[in-house]
């Protein structure tokens, strides 16, 4: 990696109609929508703003942006402990 290169830190944008506003489960999981995978927060908040207004028609209709980067290496981004 350059001295000049960001870090890659991979989000996943998906989506699907929610079986209730209350709770994030999704009402069929067949159809929840892969949006895609993406090297930064920025380029998925575009993603996911961009599905979101397409779906502003339905209320049950959400898209959520995954931090995958922390799954992989979940101490990565802890705050150090004093």
């Amino acid at each position: 990696m350059s001295d000049t290169a960001q870090p890659q830190l991979l989000h996943l944008v998906i989506g699907g109609e929610l079986s209730d506003l209350a709770n994030v489960t999704f009402k069929d999981l067949d159809k929840v929508e892969i949006v895609g995978l993406f090297p930064n927060y920025a380029a998925a908040h575009l993603a996911w703003r961009a599905k979101a207004q397409q779906s502003v028609d339905n209320a049950h209709m959400r898209y959520f942006i995954v931090h995958i980067h922390r799954l992989l290496d979940p101490g990565h981004d802890a705050k150090p402990v004093l």
